[in-house]
């Protein structure tokens, strides 16, 4: 046998003793591997058909929440959010079928379903729109009295962009608490945190107008008079 030979055998008699070390866990490596192409394969297309399929249901919600508009009813729109929210919880989708339904039931007033909806937002729904359902909660609580549970709502918020108007609310919330001088500071805020030309800013102003004005001002305005009666008094 040629010294070719030999060596060819020795290698093979290597590769022989290394795969009886290390050929199951070769295999199982390669397995592993397979699953995990393959599953991933199979996730990619469940969550397309999945998302397809919440697609096709929310265009079924739409076309509700347009027939519940028309007829101010907010029962069978409520109803088909629910069940949204119960197929694909996970979904844009469901997100965007509570805050329709609640819209809607705002609108007819059932503030009962409006709440419901809401608070599965904040719970349950998209980050991206917690903090406006938590807004629109809040203002459903104010009209049920349930004050305190709706600046807990507000208090929630942290989104900067909600400032103005959270200030607006706080200052509506407190009014009807009797909290005067709350309700003037929070109008205040919404008056300062509001843009230039914001309707909001006109609204807070005149509310907070309504109610005497910035207790500053009020305070400057008494400082003055009682200078002037000082100076008189002199």
């Amino acid at each position: 046998m040629s010294t070719y030979d030999l060596e060819e055998q020795e290698r093979i008699d290597a590769l022989k003793d290394w795969w009886d070390k290390w050929g199951l866990w070769v295999q199982l490596g390669i397995g592993a591997f397979v699953i995990v192409v393959f599953g991933l394969q199979g996730y990619r297309y469940y969550q397309k058909t999945q998302g397809e399929q919440a697609e096709a249901l929310f265009a079924s919600v739409q076309k509700t929440a347009q027939e519940a508009a028309a007829s101010k009813d907010s029962k069978k729109l409520s109803a088909a959010a629910s069940a949204m929210a119960e197929q694909y919880p996970g979904s844009f989708y469901a997100t965007e079928a509570q805050l329709l339904a609640a819209r809607n039931a705002a609108e007819v007033k059932d503030w009962a379903a409006a709440e419901t909806h809401l608070r599965w937002v904040v719970a349950n729904g998209r980050d991206l729109y917690k903090d406006l359902a938590r807004l629109r909660l809040a203002s459903v609580l104010l009209e049920g009295k349930k004050y305190d549970e709706a600046l807990k709502q507000l208090a929630d918020i942290g989104d900067e962009g909600f400032a103005s108007v959270v200030a607006d609310l706080k200052g509506d919330i407190y009014a009807v608490q009797g909290r005067t001088d709350e309700a003037r500071a929070a109008y205040q805020v919404a008056v300062d945190k509001s843009q230039a030309r914001s309707a909001l800013k006109s609204i807070s102003q005149a509310k907070l107008d309504a109610y005497g004005g910035a207790i500053a001002a009020k305070k400057d305005d008494a400082a003055k008079t009682d200078d002037g009666k000082n100076g008189a008094a002199k």
